[in-house]
């Protein structure tokens, strides 16, 4: 059931309940947004998912018969293409799951990095895999390159005229990749409805056919979300999602435009969901909320001033990992205002998806913003794609040094506002550009795979968090671009940004799509990114590294702590 903890009454849930937000959002009424005609339209197109547990618009016993064939048939293994919308709800499910034991082992590759693509192909019993290539559009650059690279290794292995049997589409009606799954004679297509936006779809056929192929009842499942339906669309002040929407208007209101998602790891997966869901929807013309996956409770021991908190307590067999979280929930300072959910199966996520939905399409109508389109998403698109067509733009300069390290020649591009001549001085001005409700993004076209890469980040996070007092995020270049990426350039301008890739070692070429290999993906979007920051007045830089080994990364690391020990010995001697 949706149950949260706190007895505290937020002024804006009076307006939500006065104004039938909740019904109206349930019959699909476009007038809510009717503070600027283009959202009301947006809003008559997008408005499906109101319905979709009570009104499923694909039955959902042929979702579960094709699943229970597919494990029927001896199939192992399920591979997810896709990108932003299309895969964040499948991996939150099948993730969340998998403590519990799914039917079918279930990976998703939503990255471009060579590294990440090599190691996930390197695991598979192809004849025993199936591969679900999920795009509401049908034409994301991501989903085809990495299609691409996946079918060139399926060829090296596979009589050519079997691997359509291991191919299923999601898609909308009329993409390319509908017509291209009927051209090939691929194993199954499934219709999304094209009124569901991409990041509310979990509860469309993108979300329930992975449910469905690692053994989650579909019905069970359902039923939850139909419960969930039910009660947050209700104009009650009891409504679990007028209780949430309040919560983060209300501290949107009083300056804390960001809260921070804490978690036992099983529900992290959550939190990326969630992050995408807010961040893509409400980060745009110039406000926004941001989420933060926080791993370290330790960090709000003191009232930042400019957050909220949300916690999720998961399920868990072990005494001691529960004990842990509870341990390091005591650690938060009391002033900061605090909503604490729970999960105890995975059914329980089809409530949460649902409360959710409902709940940042109120904060939309109350921010009057349109929670369903994503203007700032569509350009860095079509820079990427100039891009790729023209090539990109030459950096500001090149410098073979990370401290006193000799690294090879790295490429350094910087925002006008902090101009520098030395990457090292590109660094400080930065980093000293933080400020107090600021927040940091660093934006990582690099894989997360291998032995020391993603620690190294991870240091750079936390030390920007604990030095400058300030949210840190660490974001997955491509994914963030659709999630966080909106609300980075669409959002306050409080943010600052670190974008770094980096050469491949063993690039993956590519043959039938716009970029040459997927290394040259990678570096073209996060060179398009930068433009779209600059172009909208961000302090941010783009580092392109000669390799992305574990070691190179941790000496951007090393060097950029030093950076922030001397702004902190700085500011403390002020």
């Amino acid at each position: 059931m949706l149950i949260n903890d706190t007895e505290k009454l937020y002024p804006s849930a009076k307006i939500l309940v006065r104004d039938k937000v909740a019904s109206r959002l349930h019959a699909k009424d476009a007038s809510l947004y009717d503070f600027d005609e283009a959202a009301a339209e947006c809003a008559k197109n997008y408005t499906g998912w109101a319905t979709l547990a009570s009104q499923p618009p694909y039955p959902y016993k042929k979702i579960q018969a094709f699943a229970e064939g597919i494990i029927a048939e001896g199939f192992k293994t399920v591979l997810l293409i896709g990108q932003g919308g299309s895969t964040q709800a499948p991996m939150t499910i099948t993730k969340y799951n998998k403590v519990d034991r799914n039917a079918l082992d279930f990976k998703v590759l939503d990255s471009v990095s060579p590294v990440r693509v090599r190691s996930i192909l390197a695991g598979l019993d192809l004849e025993r895999t199936l591969v679900l290539v999920s795009s509401k559009s049908g034409g994301t650059i991501e989903m085809r390159s990495v299609l691409d690279a996946v079918l060139d290794h399926f060829e090296m292995y596979l009589k050519t005229e079997k691997i359509p049997s291991h191919l299923v589409a999601i898609t909308d009606p009329g993409s390319d990749l509908e017509k291209r799954a009927h051209d090939e004679g691929w194993r199954a297509c499934f219709l999304g409805e094209p009124t569901v936006g991409g990041r509310f779809s979990a509860l469309s056929v993108f979300g329930l056919v992975p449910a469905a192929l690692v053994g989650i009842d579909l019905g069970g499942f359902l039923g939850h979300a139909k419960d969930a339906e039910r009660v947050c669309s209700e104009n009650s002040i009891d409504n679990p999602a007028i209780t949430l929407a309040s919560f983060l208007y209300d501290n949107y209101l009083n300056g804390r435009d960001k809260f921070s998602f804490l978690t036992p790891k099983r529900g992290r997966v959550l939190g990326l969901w969630i992050e995408q869901l807010v961040a893509e929807s409400l980060g745009k013309q110039g406000v926004g909320i941001l989420p933060n996956i926080e791993l370290d409770a330790l960090l709000l021991t003191e009232d930042p001033k400019d957050r909220s908190v949300i916690t999720y307590q998961t399920k868990t067999d072990l005494w001691d990992e529960r004990k842990n979280f509870d341990m390091s929930l005591a650690y938060l300072d009391s002033a900061i205002p605090r909503l604490s959910f729970r999960i105890d199966s995975v059914l329980d996520l089809a409530e949460h998806f649902v409360m959710w939905e409902y709940a940042t399409a109120m904060c939309g109508y109350l921010m009057k913003r349109c929670p369903f389109d994503q203007p700032d998403v569509a350009s860095t698109k079509a820079a990427a794609l100039k891009f790729l067509a023209e090539g990109c733009p030459k950096p500001d300069f090149t410098e073979n040094f990370i401290g006193n390290v000799n690294m090879g020649e790295a490429e350094v591009t910087i925002a006008p506002c902090i101009k520098s001549d030395t990457l090292m001085g590109a660094l400080r001005n930065l980093f000293a550009s933080i400020k107090p409700g600021d927040y940091f993004a660093l934006d990582a076209f690099l894989p997360f795979d291998g032995e020391g890469r993603r620690e190294a980040l991870e240091v750079v996070r936390h030390g920007v968090a604990d030095k400058l007092g300030v949210v840190s995020c660490l974001e997955i270049g491509p994914r963030y671009l659709h999630s966080t990426g909106q609300l980075q350039k669409g959002g306050t301008n409080n943010g600052v940004f670190l974008m770094v890739s980096a050469d491949e070692l063993k690039d993956i070429p590519l043959r039938h799509v716009e970029p040459e290999s997927l290394g040259m993906l990678a570096r073209t979007q996060a060179a398009a990114d930068l433009s779209i920051l600059i172009e909208r007045g961000r302090r941010c830089m783009h580092l392109h590294l000669p390799d992305n080994s574990g070691v190179t990364i941790r000496a951007l690391g090393d060097a950029i702590m030093k950076v922030l020990d001397e702004i902190e010995r700085e500011r403390a001697a002020e």
